[in-house]
C-alpha cells in the first residue's frame, strides 16, 4: 500500500510518496497556486506520477486556513453572545503586553458591531444556571442575521465551557429556523475559561469553515475521480492528524499544519540518530519556523496568537498547538530600505508569484533569494533540478539600486542581505531557546526547508551549536514527510480551577481525566479506530494558589490517589523552579485537564543507502566564486546525490540536492551518514 503526504508552502507544494511494500520513498515539487491551492496539488501529484487507485492514505497539510485569516478572506460571519458580552471583542484583554508599544493598533474585530447580537442567558462560573435562555430572543438573532446575508453563525456565551447547555439549545434552533446555515458553537472548539479568548477562537472557526470545507471537498472529488479510495486525513497543528471531516468541522485545529509536520518528522530522524534534544528549524520560501524540543517531547500549549509579532498582539487561538516560534524571513522575503535609511529584510515576501527577480516572473523586488545567487552561495543557473532557470543579471540590476543608495557594491550589498536574513533566523532561534531559559548550546540543530540548510550554518555558527542535521530526504519536501510518520492524534482542555489540598480533590482530579478520556474515545472510535490501538496521555496545567500563570505537569495514568497526587504535587515544583527558578511553600491549584488521545502510525522504516558506484570526484560538480565577508572565494560545489558516505568534506563548501542547498562554512565539516543525512559539525 501507498502513503502520500501532501505539503502547501508559501511558494512551493510538496507531495513525498512512500511504498509500504517496498519503503521506497519519491516526492515531487511544483510551485503554489494561491488563487486555488487545489491546482498546485494536483500538479504535485501528476509531477510525482502517483496511481491514486493504489493508495490507501493520504496525509494533507495546508496554508488555507492561516492564510484566510491572515488575508481576510473569510466567510461574513455573525455573533450571538450573552447579553451585556457584546463588545468583549472590541474590549479585549486590559493586561495588554503592549503597554509601552508606540505603534500599537487595536486588532480589528472580524465580527462587526452590527453582526453581535446579544440574548438574555447567564451560566454561573460553577457551572450553575443564573438565568435561563430566552429562546425567543435566539430566533430574533437568528433572523436578523439570516438578513444580513451572514455564511456563518458563532454562538458564545459566558462560562458556557464549564456547562454548555445554552450554546447546544441555541446550536438546535440555528439549525430548526435554517438546516444551511454554518454553527460554530465555542464549548465545541475549546473548553478553557478566558471568554475573550474563547469568543475570539469561535469566530475565527466559523471565519474559516465555509472555505475550508469547499477546498477539502474540492480535493476529495478530485482525488475520487483519479481512482482515490483510501482514507483522507488533515495535518493539525497539535502535531497528529484527524480525518478531512473533523477539519472541515474545526479548521482552526489545522493553522500551523504544514510546519508542525516538519517538527515531528524531524524528532523522527533525530530519535533513530540518538539525539534527544533538539531545536527543528524549518527555513521556508516566506518564513522561518524554529521549534524546540526535549527528551524527543515536543511541547503543546494553547496560547497561540494569529498575526503576533512585536507590533501587533495578534489574534487568540485557544487550541492545542505545538510550540513554533515564526518569522517573516525566507527565501522570497523582500529587502527593503525602511523609513531611518537601515537595510531590512521581511516580513513582506513575494512568495510563488511573482517570486525573486532571478527567475524572470516579473518581480521587482530584491529578495534573500537573489542576494544569496549573487554571492554565489546558490546555483547561478538553475534551481529545482534545472525546473527553475535563474538569470543572474536581472538580480544584480535589482539590487544594484540599492547599492547606489549606500554607495556600495552590488556585492557587498547582496552579502549584507544575506547577513540580516541569516540574524533573523538566528533571532527565531534564540526565542524558542533563550528566552524560554534554555541554552542553546545543549541542543542539536535539525534544518530543512529550502532555505534552512542555508541559514543553519551561520545560526551555528552564531549561537555556538556544535551539530547540524540536514534530513536525508531533499530539505525542501521533508514537511511533506513528517506527516508520513505523524500519528493520528486529539488534545482536549478543560479548565477546572481545582487547589488538590481540598478534601475532594482526588475524586474531581479522577472524574475530569475520566470525563477528557471518554471524549477523546468516542471521538477516535466514530473516525473508525479501535479502543484496543488508542493511547491516552494525561497532562495537568498547574500554578501556585494566586499565580496567573502555569506550568505543564504530565501526569501518570489509571487511578489517582494520594500518593500518586504527592507525585504530580513534586513534578510541579520541579517543573515550575525549572520555568521560574523558584518555588513557593503554597497552596497549588490545577487550572487546566489536558487529555491526548494517540493511535500511533504504522512505522517507516529508514533504508540505509547504498553508494558503491559513488566517489568524491564524481560528487565535485566544481568549483565557484563566492563572496563572503567582504571578499571573493573559490568554494568547492558538490552534488549531494553522489557523495560517499562517512566522507568528511571540509568547509567552506556547497552541497547541493534538488529541493535546497547546505553550505558548510570554515572551520565545519559535512559528512554523509548511512540514511543519507547529511552531518555538519564544528570543530
Amino acid at each position: 500500500m501507498i502513503r502520500v503526504g501532501i505539503d502547501i508552502g508559501g511558494a512551493f507544494t510538496d507531495v513525498v510518496v512512500y511504498n509500504e511494500e517496498n519503503g521506497e520513498i519519491s516526492w515531487a515539487k511544483v510551485e503554489t497556486t494561491p488563487d486555488d491551492p487545489s491546482n498546485g496539488v494536483l500538479e504535485a501529484i501528476d509531477e510525482a506520477k502517483v496511481n491514486l487507485g493504489y493508495v490507501n492514505t493520504i496525509i494533507h497539510g495546508q496554508t488555507l486556513a492561516i492564510n484566510t485569516i491572515v488575508e481576510r478572506k473569510g466567510a461574513k460571519v455573525g455573533l450571538i453572545t450573552t447579553k451585556g458580552f457584546r463588545d468583549i471583542l472590541e474590549i479585549q484583554r486590559a493586561n495588554r503586553r503592549d503597554m509601552y508599544n508606540f505603534r500599537y493598533k487595536k486588532p480589528t474585530p472580524f465580527v462587526p458591531r452590527y453582526l453581535r447580537l446579544e440574548v438574555t442567558e447567564r451560566i454561573k462560573s460553577n457551572g450553575d444556571i443564573l438565568t435561563s435562555l430566552n429562546e425567543n430572543e435566539v430566533v430574533e438573532a437568528i433572523k436578523k442575521l439570516k438578513a444580513e446575508n451572514v455564511e456563518a453563525i458563532a454562538v458564545s456565551f459566558i462560562n458556557s465551557y464549564v456547562n454548555p447547555i445554552h450554546e447546544l439549545k441555541v446550536g438546535e434552533i440555528i439549525k430548526r429556523v435554517d438546516p444551511n446555515i454554518i454553527v460554530t458553537l465555542s464549548h465545541e472548539v475549546t473548553r478553557e475559561w478566558r471568554e475573550y479568548e474563547r469568543t475570539s477562537t469561535a469566530v475565527l472557526n466559523a471565519y474559516v469553515m465555509p472555505k475550508m470545507s469547499k477546498y477539502l471537498s474540492k480535493l476529495e472529488n478530485e482525488f475520487k475521480n483519479r481512482g482515490f479510495k483510501g482514507n483522507y486525513f488533515a495535518m493539525l497543528s497539535n502535531g497528529g492528524m484527524a480525518t478531512f471531516d473533523y477539519a472541515k468541522r474545526f479548521p482552526i485545529y489545522t493553522l500551523e499544519s504544514g510546519p508542525v509536520a516538519g517538527v515531528i518528522g524531524a524528532i523522527k530522524i533525530s530519535d533513530i540518530l540518538g539525539e534527544k534534544n533538539i531545536i527543528a528549524m524549518d527555513g521556508g520560501s516566506t518564513t522561518t519556523k524554529a521549534s524546540l524540543v526535549r527528551n524527543l517531547e515536543p511541547n503543546i500549549n494553547t496560547d497561540y496568537y494569529v498575526g503576533r509579532d512585536k507590533y501587533n498582539p495578534g489574534y487568540p487561538v485557544k487550541v492545542p498547538t505545538l510550540d513554533i516560534v515564526e518569522i517573516g524571513n525566507g527565501g522570497t522575503s523582500i529587502a527593503r530600505i525602511d523609513e531611518t535609511s537601515n537595510l531590512k529584510v521581511g516580513p513582506r515576501a513575494a512568495g510563488a508569484y511573482p517570486g525573486p527577480v532571478a527567475y524572470g516572473k516579473g518581480g521587482k523586488d530584491v529578495t534573500v533569494t537573489d542576494a544569496y545567487i549573487v554571492c554565489g552561495f546558490l546555483n547561478q543557473e538553475e534551481l529545482l533540478g534545472g525546473k527553475i532557470k535563474v538569470n543572474k543579471r536581472l538580480a544584480e540590476e535589482a539590487i544594484s539600486n540599492i547599492a547606489k543608495y549606500y554607495n556600495m557594491s552590488i556585492e557587498e550589498v547582496s552579502y549584507g542581505i544575506v547577513k540580516i536574513a541569516n540574524d533573523n533566523a538566528v533571532n527565531a532561534v534564540r526565542l524558542i531557546s533563550v528566552q524560554r531559559g534554555y541554552d542553546p548550546r545543549e541542543f542539536t540543530l535539525v534544518a530543512y526547508g529550502g532555505s534552512g540548510p542555508m541559514f543553519a550554518p551561520f545560526v551555528a555558527e552564531e549561537l555556538d551549536i556544535k551539530k547540524i542535521i540536514v534530513p536525508f530526504l531533499p530539505a525542501g519536501v521533508f514537511s511533506a514527510w513528517g506527516m508520513l510518520v505523524s500519528d493520528i492524534r486529539h488534545d482536549l482542555v478543560l479548565s477546572y480551577p481545582l487547589r488538590i489540598d481540598k478534601e475532594s480533590s482526588v475524586d474531581l482530579i479522577n472524574e475530569k481525566f475520566n470525563e477528557l478520556e471518554s471524549k477523546i474515545r468516542s471521538i477516535l472510535i466514530s473516525e473508525g479506530f479501535k479502543e484496543k490501538d488508542i493511547i491516552m496521555l494525561r497532562y495537568a496545567e498547574m500554578r501556585y494558589y494566586g499565580q496567573e500563570h502555569t506550568v505543564k505537569v504530565s501526569v501518570m495514568p489509571g487511578e489517582i490517589g494520594n500518593r500518586e497526587l504527592e507525585e504530580i504535587e513534586r513534578r510541579f515544583h520541579e517543573a515550575h523552579e525549572i520555568a521560574y527558578a523558584f518555588t513557593l511553600d503554597s497552596p497549588i491549584e490545577i487550572v487546566n485537564f489536558h487529555v491526548s488521545g494517540i493511535v500511533k502510525a504504522k512505522t517507516i522504516v529508514l533504508k540505509r543507502i547504498e553508494r558503491d558506484n559513488s566517489s568524491i570526484d564524481k560528487a565535485l560538480v566544481g568549483k565557484r566564486k563566492v563572496f563572503y565577508d567582504g571578499k571573493y572565494e573559490e568554494w568547492n560545489v558538490y552534488n549531494k546525490e553522489y557523495l560517499p558516505i562517512n566522507y568528511q568534506i571540509v568547509g567552506p563548501a556547497i552541497i547541493e540536492d534538488p529541493t535546497s542547498t547546505s553550505l558548510v562554512l570554515e572551520g565545519q565539516t559535512g559528512m554523509l551518514d548511512s540514511y543519507g543525512n547529511l552531518i555538519i559539525e564544528r570543530d
